[in-house]
């Protein structure tokens, strides 16, 4: 008899050890499954960013030559401007 009652309480600690087992593993999966959605939605913002930028230079590469282009960089990173072009300068800053 009581070596039946030990075999039954052996069983039942052995299934739930188990199903602790199995509930704990199951939270920590979750967990690091959580951590690597927030890395791919990371990443994908990212490569959304780098994707605008990759626009923004493929068409400054495509520009780069034309004369609207040479006269606005000379202007405004060189300050230089056509002989006969009047400046204004706002002194009330």
């Amino acid at each position: 008899m009581k070596n039946k009652n030990f075999k039954i309480t052996l069983k039942r600690l052995l299934f739930i050890a188990i199903a602790f087992y199995v509930v704990y593993t199951f939270l920590i999966q979750q967990k690091q499954l959580n951590a690597y959605k927030s890395d791919a939605d990371r990443y994908s913002e990212q490569i959304a960013i780098e994707q605008e930028k990759k626009a923004e230079l493929t068409q400054t590469k495509e520009n780069i030559n034309s004369k609207e282009y040479i006269e606005e960089i000379a202007r405004e990173k060189l300050d230089m401007y056509l002989p006969n072009e009047k400046v204004y300068i706002d002194i009330s800053k």
